[in-house]
């Protein structure tokens, strides 16, 4: 847990330190980083035979709480809209 922490609060300190510069490409390594790590994760997935065997009660347990999730973001976000929009008189 304290090298996690580490990580980030280096993470931070080298992005405070190279704010001024000039770091364009970034975010392809970014994606590419994030690809490499979903790709990994699919490998240690498929390699572990109790998820395997379990994934279909895992992918309607995913669907549920997508579900779930999705509506109550909407939802919130339609009650904010409408707090927001009562307040200012009827315009936004």
């Amino acid at each position: 847990m304290f090298i996690i922490i580490g990580l980030m609060l280096t993470g931070i300190l080298l992005g405070y330190l190279l704010r001024k510069q000039n770091l364009n490409k970034i975010h392809t390594v970014i994606t590419l980083l994030i690809w490499l790590l979903l790709f990994i994760l699919g490998i240690e997935v498929g390699g572990n035979e109790q998820i395997v065997k379990g994934l279909h009660t895992i992918g309607l347990e995913a669907v549920i709480l997508t579900i779930g999730g999705t509506a109550g973001s909407v939802i919130a976000a339609w009650g904010l809209w409408k707090a927001l929009y009562k307040r200012k008189g009827g315009q936004l």
